[in-house]
């Protein structure tokens, strides 16, 4: 699986970076087309196969909260 993929159900653009050590397997929400650079816009914990909706929930709630400071 790549190290980071398209998340088009949060937003054009957004993507979500893979992480994985020996403590743990994380994810990174992140978008490059902004006018301040990369955002990072929500990181977890992953717990479950499946990424959780609560997860995609709030990276979209925060997402629109970064990109509403720009305009």
């Amino acid at each position: 699986m790549p190290l980071a993929r398209p998340m088009a159900s949060i937003a054009a653009g957004a993507a979500e970076l893979r992480i994985r050590d020996r403590t743990g397997i994380y994810r990174v929400f992140y978008v490059v087309k902004s006018a301040r650079g990369i955002l990072v816009f929500h990181a977890f914990v992953k717990k479950s196969r499946a990424t959780p909706r609560q997860e995609v929930e709030l990276g979209r709630k925060r997402l629109k909260e970064l990109l509403d400071e720009e305009s």
